[in-house]
């Protein structure tokens, strides 16, 4: 101990902080790398085994379209308004209680989703998922980034998003195994026990954060933002099957079109709001999240989408469905660990503008490769491309909105970022399959969700061509993405 204060003492009469000092941060800055991977692993882990499970859990309790539906989009709902919550409950708080209270509401949330006797109970079960899950994403990018020095956060990032996509590398296969051999249940009870490792390791590596100036939650706010993203939802997710004239669907598009407009205005008037809109004043923020939030649009469903196609036109197991997708994670995981060396080289936009162009032309190669006389290895290359493009822009674009933010806004910052984000991803997987779904007569369209060949028989042509349509729309949102990106690019070296 003395030796270390004698260091760091010399490092001070030079000046400036000493080595001891920059190292001991380093050190923890890795350790807080492995909790908040750890928290990434389990939350990924569950979304991406969830996605090839899913016509099991539908077939176990023989679900009608909704509710099959539901049991992903309520997930995604709760969670992307639990995000900027939970990201504003951290800033005022304090982030290590709330990151750490999110994995314990997420085991339990698990453990109980195995028992659930029927779907309308798991659906519940779902939703403490979500709000356990939201507690730990509001707070693992911003741990990292008051965890590390400005120069090393990419290096941090780096790892961190490649745990992303080492889980779903691992879950889709894993999903569809544990699905096949064990039973849909264990797909959320393999969580428990990570969970309670997590609980531990972060409760004695986690280092108390202070807290921020105690202002009012935004309570207007968190309504407004469920009601009017539920309601676009609602919307989406039943528009084909019930018709976009039915008082549901009807119900749901008014929600949002009267609410998203009075939601804007509360949070421009409110002093303390929920999403603080003043941020999008910077160009290079704005136009940073709005490209993350195009290329979410874009590429996250496409796991899902090729997941269901292959289970349903080619009568792959889900075991095979899940090894089929590994080329989306795999590339993912590898590129993300390449950005991090990149952005040391490069500016981050110009990684991100790269990478959001390899994943457009991965979703053109897709498009031509979903027809069944085409051989699965060129499926399979344009999954890899998706996902190398994916992996790329996704931590050069999170580390270049995080290196810009102030230290007592990262909470906020990141909260903003991940919303945009999940909210990007609910709506992409909504329209996925509400695209996908219309192709089929409304007798049949709960069969999709179901994956099950042999009643689809009748209709595999127009199935086929629902699959078609829907990579289409995600390819035009995928060149959207990497035109914004690159004007995000100009204005930031405009602004530098």
């Amino acid at each position: 101990m003395s030796k270390t204060l004698v260091t760091e003492r010399a490092g001070a009469d030079k000046g400036g902080p000493g080595e001891e000092d920059e190292a001991a941060r380093l050190r923890y800055a890795w350790r807080a790398v492995s909790v908040t991977s750890l928290g990434m692993f389990l939350t990924g882990l569950n979304s991406s085994s969830l996605n090839v499970a899913l016509p099991a859990v539908v077939a176990h309790f023989d679900a009608g379209a909704f509710l099959a539906s539901w049991v992903l989009l309520t997930y995604m709902l709760i969670s992307s308004v639990g995000l900027v919550v939970f990201g504003r409950v951290a800033d005022l708080f304090g982030r290590r209680g709330t990151y750490l209270l999110g994995f314990v509401v997420f085991t339990v949330a698990s453990l109980l989703a195995g028992f659930s006797p029927t779907i309308e109970l798991l659906l519940a079960a779902r939703v403490a998922q979500a709000c356990g899950s939201a507690m730990i994403l509001a707070n693992s990018s911003a741990i990292l980034a008051s965890a590390f020095p400005p120069a090393r956060l990419g290096k941090g990032m780096a790892v961190y998003m490649a745990i992303i996509s080492v889980a779903g590398l691992v879950g889709p296969s894993f999903g569809g195994f544990l699905a096949g051999a064990a039973g849909w249940q264990w797909v959320f009870w393999f969580n428990v026990p990570v969970g309670v490792a997590a609980i531990v390791w972060g409760a004695v590596t986690l280092r108390p954060v202070p807290r921020g100036a105690r202002e009012r939650l935004d309570l207007p706010g968190i309504v407004l933002l469920f009601t009017w993203l539920g309601g676009l939802l609602l919307a989406l997710s039943q528009g084909s099957s019930l018709g976009w004239l039915s008082p549901w669907v009807v119900a749901g598009g008014v929600a949002f079109a009267v609410a998203a407009p009075v939601f804007a205005l509360v949070q421009w008037r409110s002093r303390a709001p929920l999403l603080d809109l003043r941020l999008f004043g910077d160009r290079s923020f704005a136009l940073a999240n709005l490209a993350a939030v195009l290329n979410s649009l874009g590429q996250f469903s496409i796991v899902l989408v090729i997941s269901l196609f292959l289970q349903s036109t080619r009568q792959f197991e889900p075991v095979q469905a899940g090894l089929a997708v590994l080329p989306v994670p795999a590339a993912s995981a590898l590129t993300s660990l390449i950005a991090g060396a990149l952005t040391g080289r490069f500016h981050p936009r110009t990684v991100a503008v790269a990478g959001s162009a390899l994943s457009a032309a991965g979703m053109a190669v897709m498009l031509a490769a979903l027809d069944p006389a085409v051989p699965y290895a060129w499926l399979g290359t344009a999954l890899g491309l998706v996902g190398a493009g994916t992996g790329l822009f996704i931590t050069a674009n999170t580390t270049a909105i995080m290196m810009d933010a102030p230290q007592d806004r990262l909470g906020v910052v990141n909260g903003v970022r991940l919303m945009l984000v999940n909210v990007s991803t609910v709506i992409s997987t909504a329209m996925s399959l509400a695209i996908v779904a219309s192709a089929v007569p409304a007798a049949e369209r709960h069969l999709v969700y179901a994956a099950d060949p042999a009643r689809l028989a009748g209709v595999a042509g127009v199935l086929q061509d629902g699959y078609r349509l829907a990579v289409a729309v995600l390819l035009v949102l995928a060149v959207a993405a990497t035109l914004v990106t690159a004007l995000s690019r100009t204005g930031a070296r405009r602004t530098g």
